[in-house]
């Protein structure tokens, strides 16, 4: 049954909480096994009762990595991680990730370096490739600090929402080595004129990008994306005149992120 297209399984316990694995593709019962005791071990460790959600998604080839997501919910507050990793190494690596994911989240460990040495590279120019998926999203309204909290606790590498500041689109991402980067559709400086760069949020150092973002229709981004081998391209879209947010995915295909 597991070796199905598509199949959800729910597990509980008079002493654990439902945990729902969803498989796509040929995903082997051993992994899905795997997935239950470690995801059910970490949500031991930090006491969490909360439903969770795990997806399984074996590769398309053999040289292809193995992707899982877990996604845990606790009081209102979302905690996700995402990483690939060879067969059955791919929920050790989650759980693992999730277990540290949590910790830090409650103040008990520092987050790493970045770049991620667990973040499969996904930066290579290659042919246009096509937007497979479009997310409409209300997107959140907020400081730098509360998207970098977001961007943090959803394991993104970037993050779209409102900048409360200037109300214009923006961007905060990962930077190198502890901070992360902030990036808004036309305002390049920070809104305050008397505050200085870097900005804070929390323990981590914010950078204002200094470039606008670039105008594009959507198909024009997704070429200068391509073309250029980034991982995503935040840029306002020439007919709505919205940032939007364009993203390559584990496959090589195309999300593309924007306001609803």
């Amino acid at each position: 049954m597991m070796n199905s297209l598509s199949s959800t399984q729910h597990w509980t316990t008079a002493a654990d909480p439902e945990l729902a694995v969803t498989t796509r593709g040929e995903v082997p019962a051993q992994d899905v096994t795997r997935a239950v005791r470690a995801i059910t071990r970490v949500m031991r460790r930090h006491h969490l009762d909360s439903p969770a959600r795990v997806r399984v998604t074996a590769p398309s080839g053999c040289d292809e990595p193995t992707l899982v997501q877990a996604n845990i919910r606790t009081n209102d507050t979302f905690t996700r991680v995402q990483v690939t990793g060879p067969g059955g190494f791919a929920v050790t690596f989650a759980a693992e990730r999730l277990d540290r994911q949590l910790a830090r989240r409650a103040g008990k460990e520092a987050r790493g370096a970045w770049p991620d040495p667990a973040r499969r590279p996904l930066a290579q120019i290659t042919e246009t490739r096509p937007i497979i998926r479009r997310k409409d999203c209300a997107l959140m309204t907020g400081t730098p600090l509360e998207a970098s909290t977001v961007l943090d606790a959803m394991d993104y590498d970037a993050y779209l929402f409102t900048d409360a500041d200037t109300g214009e689109d923006a961007i905060v991402t990962w930077a190198d080595p502890h901070g992360v980067a902030l990036a808004r559709q036309r305002h390049t400086a920070a809104a305050d004129s008397s505050a200085e760069l870097p900005l804070t949020a929390s323990a981590m150092p914010v950078r204002v990008v200094q470039d606008a973002a670039p105008v594009f229709a959507e198909d024009q981004a997704s070429d200068a994306l391509c073309a250029a081998g980034l991982p995503y391209l935040f840029f306002t879209d020439s007919h709505t005149g919205r940032g939007n947010l364009l993203y390559r995915r584990y496959d090589g295909d195309l999300t593309i992120v924007v306001p609803s």
